[in-house]
């Protein structure tokens, strides 16, 4: 293993990780299809999907638009829709959880520090109270083509997978390591690739989105970094991406896609006490 402590730019690792990257097929499915995503908070907006970009346009009128999407699938009938917008500005990453066996969806809304935010320092942060990760995300919830009603969404937060201690293959020369410790917390480290050698523990959620299916979103705090991946526990298979700037000028984003072959290493349990 590399010695090389140097922490690289996103899009570096988007660089490292696409030669042979075992990611999905950007799926057609959904090409022509339209829904109406009602949200638990009551906002509404419907979505239109064409071969390549979606559409959007909420009732209050108050956001529309269309971008450049890809729609993945690790388990029929859930769909992962990745995106990004810019509105008022600010450039927000999109994913939607479409979950057409239960009629209902997740949304995982996030965005970048400011360059002026990543200058305070963790130290500073820390004495202030606040999160070491500059990176924000919201999640929401909410029902498919039909006004939503209190438990219609059966994604929730889970500690099914604290414990674990996963390996996830995302090319013949990327492999990283996961370590779930709690329900706020994960440990990673790159066992091989463009980032062998660093590790570090991060802010994390876990969703379950169906049985042995999850989604885990991670905010990094050295490089921002926004992850997402959708992760098959039944046929060991994982699928999402990683958002951030492209270099060190905060003029250039990267949203590249990350797929992986995964196994469990093993399992700890901690004895009640």
């Amino acid at each position: 293993m590399s010695t090389q402590s140097d922490w690289i730019t996103v899009g570096a690792l988007a660089e490292g990780f696409a030669p042979e990257a075992f990611i999905l097929p950007n799926l057609a499915d959904l090409a022509g299809k339209d829904f109406n995503l009602y949200f638990a908070n009551g906002w509404e907006i419907a979505h239109h999907f064409e071969a390549e970009q979606i559409s959007w346009d909420a009732a209050d009128g108050h956001s529309s638009g269309s971008a450049a999407y890809r729609a993945t699938s690790v388990r029929p009938g859930i769909y992962l829709v990745d995106f990004v917008k810019n509105e008022h500005g600010q450039d927000w990453s999109i994913t939607l959880v479409l979950d057409t066996l239960t009629a209902s969806f997740t949304a995982v809304i996030g965005r970048l520090p400011k360059e002026a935010d990543t200058q305070e320092g963790l130290y500073n942060r820390a004495l202030a109270g606040k999160q070491l990760t500059g990176v924000e995300v919201e999640f929401f919830h909410g029902s498919l083509d039909k006004p939503w009603q209190e438990g219609a969404c059966p994604h929730a937060l889970t500690h099914e997978l604290v414990g674990l201690r996963n390996l996830y293959r995302y090319s013949p020369t990327e492999v990283y390591e996961h370590i779930y410790l709690n329900e706020n917390f994960y440990s990673w480290q790159c066992i091989k690739g463009v980032e062998a050698g660093l590790c570090d523990t991060d802010r994390c959620h876990y969703y379950k989105i169906a049985d042995e299916l999850y989604l885990f979103v991670w905010r990094e705090k050295i490089v921002p970094t926004l992850g997402l991946v959708m992760i098959d526990m039944a046929n060991h298979r994982s699928d999402g991406k990683i958002f951030g700037y492209a270099g060190d000028s905060f003029d250039e984003l990267s949203n590249f896609p990350v797929a992986s072959y995964c196994s469990v290493l093993n399992r700890t349990e901690y004895p009640n006490e």
